[in-house]
């Protein structure tokens, strides 16, 4: 074996991060701790909108109207029942009345109205069609933060019995109020789920105890580091607090797939003769290497959530990126000294000998993680590829015919927005909006607005409400509420507030002639134009995605054909997730096993977000493997056997890293909010399938029937390469191997295992 100093480069690395390893701990305890004080209360400061796009049309009109007309976009509604009384009775009218009043008096809130203070014109809307409830409206104004603060005084007050009537606090702000309690309340429960089942899991794939906390100190270091940069970007910009989900997923399933990765190859160097600092060494060199571009494969991927305005989606990136690099340095520099320390010690405290009583103790040796000998470990997953390659082309047709079958339900996709259906039945504000939508007339709080901006005589203000009343998919238009040179039209779509017919109006009303400039804001038309900007973004974002990966796997493995396979079949490895997301979330089918009310349709941003972490992790596990292919075929120059030796050395720690990081994901779709849910489980059965069909099956298979030519690559790239590129290989260079060139020596090429 070389000296760690061997390459100047990965000598000085190692050097740094092994020379002082109590240091290193001490100062990351420091860090934690630190980080743990910045980011105290982050929960707090988050935000539970975001998915509109802040430079649309919809979005200008909706902060024009909010500085003219307070009132006309009301996110407060008071549902008043009446029970067996009408609305119309004195008694009921009277009490209504001192809410009323009492709701204007209260600071922070402005346009207060009600059925019973409205004119003859907009009444009926505000009434329920059997008589026995009625609205009281207003606006709680600031930004989220302070609408919370506001909420929390005035609803308890609000709410329950006065008088004659039965009073309950709904509304958009009430909405995103109880959701964002009910995130943070869920996100502990999945915590709490999570961590005991994952270290359960670690003793179970290491054996040691020892060994299987390492992962989570790692998993926590990232989550509480990047809190604390949640909370220094709440300072600058908006944050969603959906967001805290990805953190607490991403910290701990990404810690135990590099910590898996590096501790597994320590383990293998120690069984292998060598001492901790050396076996340290190499692990840095081959591992390490390999952890780093995992790391950045999956950075890249959450990154292009950057190009989206929305900040539902940015929020996603800027967490995402922050535990994904913090995981990776945790583990390349936290965890190499903490092996240094440890030594061969990491296998202390083997827990699974309590159930080994009956077995031969050198059955302990053949578990892959623990390090034994080549030759024993992962014996069912060198058959498993040796099957499959020897069938490949069935393997490859057949897997992806399934896949593709999987994913035909995402063409009846139908996009929405998120509303009061993403909280549990029992909510609150899902009660009042589920009363509102299957009593009430038109679509009460969920109509459009038309602001009108220039000068126009009362005439023009009249022919242009009549020409837009007449268009087939109108109720009503009130208005207009002029003041001074801007006026604004209520306009009450038939049906659902955000259906097809609705989202049609919003273009038939910024087609409608006026002698005035026009600007349609509602629910209808935030959709509108967040789908246009989505799609507009959307080529960019997977252009960037797909040039950063061709480039990161090319640097890899110096094979053209390669990164191809690999972007595709992992594109391909998320059909069964889309498929599933719009069968199950979508269309309902086991919304009473899951406990979620379907909206018929999924939020528009949800399925960005999830390709882009699907992707991710998909590029994390294939790196995994091809990384351990090209050094088998560096090392030998046997295609075939490159692939064997790869799937049998990384098949179980693949498969053990998706079970540990599923676990995790089906831990957060245990949350009550319905895109919680849909994101949890969606990613979970993703991650399942890329590792056990992907990696197990299509992957071999389709490299099997590329052959040699798998590695080829043209003279100037192969050079590009040769200089640039990087390998798991221990001493070959990169790239030593090509199509048609003989194989070195394998007794000249150090590759462990």
């Amino acid at each position: 074996m070389k000296d760690a100093d061997s390459s100047p480069r990965v000598g000085g690395w190692t050097r740094f991060v092994t020379a002082r390893p109590r240091l290193s701990l001490l100062v990351a305890l420091v860090l934690t701790a630190l980080a743990v004080l910045a980011g105290s209360g982050v929960a707090d400061r988050l935000g539970s909108g975001g998915w509109e796009d802040p430079d649309a049309e919809s979005t200008y009109a909706t902060r024009a109207l909010e500085r003219a007309f307070p009132a006309s976009q009301p996110n407060l509604l008071l549902l008043v029942d009446a029970g067996e009384a009408s609305v119309d009775d004195p008694g009921v009218a009277a009490e209504a009345e001192k809410l009323t009043a009492r709701l204007a008096r209260e600071k922070g809130v402005v346009g207060v109205g009600s059925y019973w203070r409205a004119d003859a014109a907009s009444a009926p809307a505000l009434r329920a069609e059997d008589g026995h409830e009625a609205l009281i409206a207003a606006r709680i104004t600031g930004d989220e933060t302070r609408m919370g603060e506001t909420l929390d005084r005035i609803a308890p007050e609000l709410r329950g019995a006065h008088g004659p009537v039965q009073v309950s606090v709904g509304g958009p702000v009430a909405v995103r109020h109880e959701m964002q309690t009910t995130i943070q309340e869920d996100l502990i429960r999945a915590e709490v789920i999570a961590l005991p089942v994952t270290l359960v899991l670690l003793v179970m794939v290491f054996g040691s105890a020892v060994a299987a906390l390492l992962p989570l100190g790692i998993g926590i270091v990232a989550i509480l580091g990047t809190n604390a940069v949640l909370r220094g970007l709440t300072e600058f910009t908006d944050v969603s607090v959906f967001a805290m989900n990805l953190t607490t997923a991403l910290g701990l399933g990404l810690a135990v797939d590099y910590a898996l990765f590096i501790v597994r190859r320590f383990r293998e160097e120690l069984t292998a003769g060598a001492e901790p600092l050396t076996a340290v060494g190499t692990t840095l060199r081959t591992a390490g290497r390999t952890v780093l571009f995992s790391a950045l494969t999956v950075a890249v991927s959450l990154a292009a959530m950057l190009l989206f305005p929305q900040y539902f989606l940015r929020s996603f990136a800027y967490a995402g990126i922050a535990v994904v690099l913090l995981a990776a340095a945790a583990a390349l520099i936290l965890l190499p000294a903490a092996l240094i320390l440890l030594g061969h010690r990491v296998n202390a405290l083997d827990l699974r000998r309590l159930f080994r009583r009956g077995r031969q103790p050198e059955a302990a040796g053949a578990d892959e993680t623990a390090g034994g000998p080549a030759r024993t470990q992962g014996g069912a997953w060198a058959g498993t590829a040796r099957i499959v390659m020897r069938r490949a082309p069935f393997f490859a047709l057949g897997t992806t015919a399934v896949l593709v079958l999987l994913g035909l339900p995402f063409l009846g996709v139908k996009f929405g927005t998120a509303d009061d259906r993403q909280l549990p039945s029992s909510a609150e504000s899902h009660v009042v909006q589920q009363h509102i939508r299957d009593g009430f007339p038109g679509s009460p709080g969920g109509g459009l607005e038309v602001l009108a901006e220039g000068r126009a005589t009362p005439a023009e203000y009249t022919a242009y409400k009549e020409r837009i009343s007449a268009l087939p998919q109108v109720l009503r238009v009130d208005g207009p509420l002029v003041r001074g040179e801007s006026a604004y039209f209520t306009v009450l779509p038939k049906g659902e507030a955000v259906d097809d017919p609705a989202q049609a109006l919003v273009d038939e009303l910024r087609a409608a002639p006026a002698p005035f400039d026009t600007k349609v804001t509602g629910a209808a038309a935030v959709l509108v134009d967040s789908k246009d900007a989505i799609a507009e973004r959307l080529p960019a974002a997977v252009a960037f995605i797909t040039v950063v990966t061709l480039l990161l796997v090319f640097l890899l493995t110096g094979s053209v054909l390669i990164p191809l396979q690999a972007v595709v079949l992992n594109a391909l490895s998320l059909t069964a997730m889309f498929g599933a997301v719009v069968w199950v979330f979508q269309d309902g089918h086991l919304s009473g096993l899951l406990g979620f009310t379907s909206p018929g349709s999924i939020e528009t941003t949800l399925p960005v977000l999830m390709f882009c972490v699907a992707f991710g992790l998909s590029m994390d596990y294939g790196v995994f493997l091809l990384s351990r292919i090209k050094e088998e075929y560096d090392a030998t120059g046997d295609h075939e056997q490159a692939v064997r030796h790869g799937l049998q050395r990384t098949g179980g720690l693949i498969t053990a890293a998706a079970v540990i990081l599923a676990v995790v994901m089906v831990a957060i779709g245990t949350s009550r909010v319905t895109n919680t849910k849909m994101l949890g489980l969606g990613i979970a059965l993703a991650v399942l399938m890329d590792a056990m069909i992907v990696r197990s099956l299509l992957v071999p298979a389709v490299m099997r029937l590329t052959g040699r030519a798998t590695w080829w690559a043209p003279g100037p790239l192969r050079r590009f390469h040769e200089r640039f590129g990087v390998s798991e290989s221990d001493g070959a260079p990169a790239g030593a191997v090509d199509a048609g060139k003989p194989a070195p020596d394998r007794d000249k090429v150090t590759a462990r295992g």
